[in-house]
């Protein structure tokens, strides 16, 4: 059985605290990752707890400024800072544009959609825990206390249907050289048969790590689905 599957349980069993709206929310979330360049002052702060034997043990993200714009949407800005212990390794920078009050941040090692204990990558997750809201999702590699950010991506499951990316490798050791990833969109048919769905791929990327980073390649027309196809929703989770 697909991890996909497993995750869409453990996410549909999870899914008990209440949406503060009736309806999926409406406005995208956009994430844009930058550079720390100057200290700032920290309205919240959150903490992730890694692993206490890691390069990185934990995680400590302030909320710098969050405003509205002229859309009356929340803009929130973010410093992550990753500790190895009581020292600090390395801070980052992320901006998201569409802040759900209620949010949580959670991370984890490993290459995603994976058994593979890699160490070298962190994914981290942000949104609200509940079915139909987006999640703001990064994956990071670790390289001699240097942290690249190689993927940032969207992710939003309600009831069996969703859309979120797939990760692929298709080498067995936990050292990566090469993976790749897809983007998997589930949702309704068109008709009155419930439990029908459209399944579509799109935005195939290649990944190879050059030297200590990675460098990304896009395999398919950008945003253009490249497969396209009915299913019920029990044949679409039953694949392997």
């Amino acid at each position: 059985m697909k991890s996909q599957y497993i995750f869409f349980l453990i996410l549909l069993i999870s899914c008990q605290k209440p949406k503060p709206a009736p309806q999926i929310t409406s406005v995208k979330s956009k994430a844009k990752v930058e550079e720390i360049t100057a200290k700032e002052n920290s309205l919240r702060t959150d903490t992730i707890i890694l692993d206490k034997n890691a390069e990185i043990t934990h995680i400590i993200i302030h909320l710098t400024e969050q405003k509205p714009d002229k859309d009356s949407i929340i803009e929130s800005k973010f410093r992550l800072d990753f500790y190895k212990n009581k020292n600090k390794i390395v801070s980052k920078k992320i901006t998201i544009t569409g802040y759900e009050k209620g949010s949580e941040w959670s991370g984890s090692y490993g290459f995603p959609d994976s058994s593979q204990n890699n160490a070298s990558f962190i994914k981290i997750d942000f949104g609200y825990p509940a079915c139909g809201y987006t999640f703001e999702n990064y994956l990071y590699y670790l390289k001699k206390n240097d942290l690249e950010l190689v993927h940032q991506w969207q992710s939003m499951s309600d009831s069996g249907w969703g859309n979120w990316t797939e990760f692929l490798s298709l080498e067995s050791k936990n050292d990566l050289d090469i993976f790749y990833c897809k983007s998997v969109s589930f949702e309704p048919a068109d008709d009155d048969s419930e439990d029908f769905g459209i399944v579509t791929y799109s935005d195939s990327i290649s990944f190879i790590l050059t030297g200590n980073s990675w460098k990304k390649k896009l395999l398919s027309p950008k945003d253009k689905p490249y497969f396209e196809k009915k299913m019920s929703i029990n044949e679409f989770y039953k694949q392997d």
